[in-house]
C-alpha cells in the first residue's frame, strides 16, 4: 500500500487555513468523526485505516506528527475526517459514548502564534520590495511562456479541463516547520527545483504553469505557502510526472538523482548585483521576518505540550477499539 500524505489545513499569517473543499472531487461517501479531542479522533483515525488495504491519502494535521485531519480512498469514493474541519457529511458523534474530557486552552498560544506569523509577513512583504524593484518583468514573462511551451508543446490537448486540488505540503506545528516535499517527489520523474529570493516571481511563475497545465487536461496539484496562503510553493501533475516546488528556506532543497535540475529566477530575472547592494536592508528584514517566525512557532510549541497533557493522563486504548468497531459496524462496513 502506497500512501500520500498531505495538509489541507495549515496554520498560517491568516490564521487557519482549510483547503479541503478542493480535494473531495468525486467522494461520495463522506464521514465526519465529532469529538472534543483531537487525539482520540486520530487514534481512532489510525486504526479505521488499518482495516484498509487501499491506497489513501493521508491528512496531515497541523496539531503535530501524531494527529491526523483524516484520510481519503478515492477508490472506495470514501472520506473518513475530524468533523472540525467540515461540516459536509455523515457525522459520527462519539463524545458521550467515549468521554474524554478536552482542555482547550492552548487556543490563545495558537492565536498569538497567529498574529506573530502575521507580523512576519508585514516584514516579508518589505523585503519582497526590494527584489520586486530590480526585476525584469517582460523577461519574466517570456521565460515563463516559453518554459510552458516547452512543458506542454509534445502534449496532447485533452477534451475537458483538469481539476486543481489546493493542498500544503507543510506547516508551521508544534513540532515546528515541518514539510513532505521529499515524500511528495519520490515516484516524479522530472522535478525542477526553484531557486529565487522574497519577490522574485517564484509564486506567479508556478500560478502560470498550473493553469497551462490544468487548462491542457490535466488533474493539477497546487501546494500554497503555508506562511502566505495566496503564494505557491509546489505544483505536480503526476500524468505529466512533473513537479515544480519552491526550494528555498525553509524548505530548501538540491536535486540528487536524474530528471531533476535547478531553475534560479534570482539569475534569470534580478538585476546582478542586488543582493549586495542592498544587504543591509535585506538582513534587517530577514531577521525581523524569522525572528517573529521564530515566536510564533514557539507559541505552537505551548499548545502542543497542552495537548501532551492529555495524551498522558486521558488517552484509553480500550475506548479507541471500541469506538473503531463502532464506526466501522454502523457507519462505514
Amino acid at each position: 500500500m502506497s500512501d500520500r500524505k498531505y495538509y489541507v489545513t495549515g496554520n498560517t499569517a491568516e490564521g487557519l487555513v482549510n483547503f479541503l473543499d478542493t480535494n473531495m472531487q468525486g467522494i461520495q461517501k463522506i464521514y465526519l468523526l465529532n469529538h472534543s479531542s483531537p487525539f482520540f479522533k486520530s487514534k481512532l483515525l489510525q486504526n479505521l485505516l488499518s482495516h484498509f488495504k487501499s491506497d489513501a491519502e493521508l491528512l496531515l494535521s497541523p496539531l503535530g506528527h501524531e494527529y491526523l485531519d483524516g484520510f481519503i480512498i478515492r477508490e472506495k469514493s470514501l472520506a473518513v475526517l475530524d468533523a472540525s474541519i467540515t461540516e459536509t457529511g455523515t457525522v459520527v458523534e462519539l463524545e458521550k459514548q467515549y468521554p474524554v474530557g478536552h482542555d482547550t486552552q492552548g487556543a490563545d498560544h495558537v492565536f498569538k502564534a497567529y498574529q506573530c506569523f502575521e507580523n512576519g509577513l508585514r516584514f516579508h512583504d518589505e523585503l519582497e520590495k526590494i527584489y520586486i524593484d530590480e526585476m525584469d518583468f517582460d523577461h519574466a514573462n517570456a521565460f515563463g511562456d516559453k518554459y510552458i511551451d516547452d512543458l506542454l508543446k509534445s502534449v496532447e490537448k485533452r477534451d475537458s479541463k483538469g481539476h486543481i486540488y489546493h493542498r500544503f505540503f507543510g506547516t508551521n506545528t508544534p513540532d515546528g516547520i515541518v514539510n513532505e516535499v521529499p515524500h511528495l517527489i519520490k515516484d516524479i520523474k522530472n522535478v525542477d527545483y526553484i531557486k529565487g529570493r522574497a519577490g522574485t516571481g517564484k509564486s506567479t511563475f508556478m500560478k502560470k504553469i498550473a493553469k497551462a497545465c490544468a487548462n491542457h487536461g490535466f488533474d493539477t496539484e497546487v501546494y500554497h505557502c503555508s506562511f502566505d496562503p495566496n503564494s505557491l510553493d509546489m505544483v505536480l501533475v503526476r500524468d505529466l510526472e512533473f513537479c515544480i516546488f519552491d526550494s528555498t528556506d525553509p524548505h530548501e532543497f538540491f536535486p540528487n538523482r536524474e530528471g531533476e535540475r535547478i531553475v534560479d529566477l534570482y539569475k534569470e530575472f534580478v538585476t546582478p548585483g542586488t543582493d549586495e547592494k542592498f544587504a543591509t536592508e535585506i538582513d534587517k528584514w530577514n531577521n525581523r521576518y524569522k525572528s517573529c517566525m521564530k515566536e510564533g512557532v514557539q507559541y505552537l510549541k505551548k499548545s502542543g505540550e497542552m495537548f501532551d497533557q492529555e495524551k498522558i493522563n486521558k488517552f484509553n486504548q480500550k475506548n479507541i477499539k471500541e469506538a473503531t468497531e463502532h464506526v466501522l459496524q454502523d457507519y462505514i462496513r
